[in-house]
This record gives C-alpha cells, structure tokens and sequence, in this order.
C-alpha cells in the first residue's frame, strides 16, 4: 500500500493591528473572528504540531490576516522564535509561511525572517495598476510589489503573490494586465480573490453613494477562470480561487461582490464548459448528440450548478450534449 503524503497547515492570525493601513475594501476581524494570536503561542504551535503525528507527513506554519512584517519588531520575533522552536522540534513542521504587503519588505525585515527559517512570503499586491492601488487606498504602488518580489526572490524564499479582482476602478483588462505583470515577477504561486464588500469598510459606503459597482459572482467567475487558465500555462501553481465560507467568521458581514462558498469549484466548471465549447466548434457539430469523455472527479463540474453548462450549449448550437466518464 502507498503511503499518501498529506499536508497540512497550522493556522496563526494575526490580524489588523499588525498592518497600519486601512484599504477601502478591508475588515481583517470579520475574515479572522480574533484580535490576537493565542497568548501563549508555543504551547498552541506544539500542541497543533503534536496533533499532526500518524496523520500529515508535513505542514506550514501559517501567519494569516494583517501584515505580518508590520508587526513592531520585538513582537515579531517572538512569534517567529514560537514557530522556529516548533519546526525545531516536530519534524512534521517543515515550513514556516507568512502574508505581508510589498512596502512592509526590506533587507533587514528579510534578514530577520532568514534568521527564523521563515521558508514562504506572501505578497498582497492585489493589483499592479496605479489607479487601482489609488482609490483603493493601498498606499503603495505596481512598484513596490516589482522590488519586494524581486527581493524576495533573490534571497531564496518562495514566492507567492495576491491578487483581486473587482476592486475599485477596475476591468478585465486590468486584471489581464496585472496576472502578466505578476507571471513576469516569477511567483512560486498565487492567490486569486474577487473583491467583496464587507459591512463597516468604506467600501460599503463607496457602494452605497453610487461611486464603486460591486462585481457579480458570474463576473468575477468570468475573468478570475482566465486567470486560472493563463497562470497555469505559464507553470504558475494556484493556492486558492476566493474566499471560502471558512475565511469568514460571520457570512451575513458579506453585503455585496463576488462571494460564493463553492467559488473556486464554479472557476472550474467555466473552465471546462469553454472547453467543451472549444470542441464542439473544432468538431463543427450542428446537429444530434455530441459525447465528451471526461474524468470521473470532472463530470459534475463539466455538468456545471444546475446543469447549467449542458443547458448553455445545448441551447446555442441547438445539440444534445452527453458527458461519459473516461
């Protein structure tokens, strides 16, 4: 029998007092239900890791929410020396990760984190347009996403970049500009989230005064199944297609955007439908029944919510549409 290597992840949040800056579309206590870390972190990182035995082969320490590079240094190392401690003594724990904005990277943040054998930065850029960055009040630029990742990079951590769609002057040219410019920074992996409008940020009010136009689920599964399609030609992995029910402590805080707890699985489907839609003009079938073998673990998404797929094609080349397992 094959022994499965499974990973895991121990989860830290460390959320809004780590990150000085409000953007209008941020809320990290409704996506991270705490205002701190667990008080005594090392009792919580070995009693998480000695969990772990029999059951993963593996697993990252994981500092979500905030900017973890934000934090005042003395802190930082505490929490950095509670996850070198645990990696040190559970073999399981083979990777400490952490989220960061690009202006909050430096030589010395760098060296710091090298010291603690943090092994993965993750770069919120959320977009590399100037005009986005702006009205979204991010308080940085395209820029300083290019020098921190090229920074990172250089020092041998891996790479991961954010991204959103949706955000405040955005397009789907846009976000097709910002997946080119991140693929050019060479990214170990990213992270794709549609923007959502959370209660009490000023995105809300933004909406609410007509003055930002919140993306629809079908909008946001348009171009984030682009952006899927064009990262993985270019080699590039992808953690994670938006934000899952779990991220969320509270659903009702969702008012409006592109919030779905099967959003990445609806990516998927739109994938594949284009490329059933692909085939059957490649075939130039317009008439009778037009069989597509597909994995076992791909038929329902083939399928689409509803058979909503099957029920788009058959109405626009006039088929009938059979999905068979391989």
């Amino acid at each position: 029998m094959t022994n499965v290597k499974k990973h895991a992840t121990i989860p830290v949040f460390v959320p809004h007092f780590a990150c000085k800056n409000d953007c209008v579309f941020c809320d990290q206590r409704k996506i991270s239900g705490t205002q701190k870390p667990p008080e005594d972190l090392e009792n919580f990182l070995f009693t998480s890791a000695e969990g772990l035995a029999g059951r993963f082969t593996s697993a990252d320490i994981a500092f979500f929410g905030g900017s973890f590079t934000g934090i005042e240094e003395p802190l930082m190392r505490y929490y950095l020396s509670a996850a070198k401690k645990t990696r040190e003594k559970y073999p399981e724990v083979t990777g400490i990760r952490l989220s960061t904005r690009p202006d909050y990277i430096s030589e010395h943040i760098l060296d710091i984190l090298e010291e603690y054998g943090v092994t993965t930065i993750e770069l919120g850029s959320q977009s590399m347009d100037d005009t986005v960055l702006l009205l979204s009040e991010r308080n940085h630029t395209s820029e300083a996403t290019v020098k921190a990742a090229k920074l990172i990079k250089s020092r041998g951590f891996s790479l991961v970049l954010q991204t959103m769609t949706g955000l405040p002057g955005d397009s789907r040219e846009k976000d097709l500009m910002t997946a080119r410019k991140v693929a050019e920074l060479c990214p170990d992996a990213v992270r794709i989230y549609p923007c959502v409008v959370l209660k009490g940020t000023k995105l809300e009010k933004m909406a609410a005064d007509g003055l930002y136009k919140p993306q629809t689920v079908e909008e946001a599964v348009g171009i984030c199944a682009e952006l899927v399609e064009f990262y993985r030609s270019r080699g590039i992995g992808i953690l994670r297609i938006g934000l899952h029910s779990s991220d969320l402590t509270n659903n009702d805080s969702v008012v409006a955007g592109a919030f779905h707890p099967a959003f990445g699985e609806l990516c998927e489907s739109e994938i594949l439908y284009r490329k059933l839609r692909k085939k059957i003009i490649e075939n130039n079938i317009r008439s009778g029944v037009f069989a597509f073998a597909v994995n076992d673990a791909d038929v329902s998404k083939t399928v689409g919510q509803k058979r909503k797929n099957i029920l788009r094609l058959e109405e626009e080349f006039d088929i009938k549409i059979k999905i068979l397992k391989k």
